[in-house]
């Protein structure tokens, strides 16, 4: 099975005085701005860095979901967060490291075997997969 999904980009004008615009195939961003500001100053906009930590942590999400599935496990909710941190390195920038955090709810568990599982996800979800980035993983079972 091969799944092509895409995105895209415009951009005008410098880098610090441009603009740019990001789409999903989906739909699910249309234009949305991004730019310079948005990425090194907290202006609103969004940036690389905030959509790569959503991907990576509805990746990691969706396969702990499936990883859980195979041993019997179903979640009642699972929240994960992705901290993608970027810093010049090497006379630019790179991403460098992605905190994973998760809190989930997941009755029929113990907390080895959810950190098991969950080590397990975190190191085959195909996001996971594409970085060089350090990744780390603080996951918390509740309840």
């Amino acid at each position: 099975m091969k799944i092509n999904r895409s995105g895209s980009a415009v951009w005008s004008g410098g880098l610090k005085d441009g603009k740019g615009a990001i789409s999903t195939q989906s739909g699910a961003l249309d234009a949305h701005p991004y730019g310079f500001a948005a990425r090194f100053e907290g202006v609103a906009g969004t940036n690389p860095e905030e959509l790569i930590g959503a991907a990576h942590a509805g990746c990691f999400t969706m396969a702990l979901s499936m990883i859980l599935g195979e041993a019997g496990l179903t979640a009642d909710k699972m929240e994960t967060k992705a901290v993608v941190t970027l810093e010049q390195a090497d006379g630019g920038f790179a991403i460098t490291a992605i905190a994973l955090t998760l809190t989930a709810s997941i009755p029929g568990t113990d907390d080895a075997t959810f950190q098991e599982l969950a080590a397990k996800a975190k190191a085959n979800c195909p996001v996971s997969k594409l970085f060089k980035a350090e990744i780390t993983l603080d996951a918390t079972l509740e309840g």
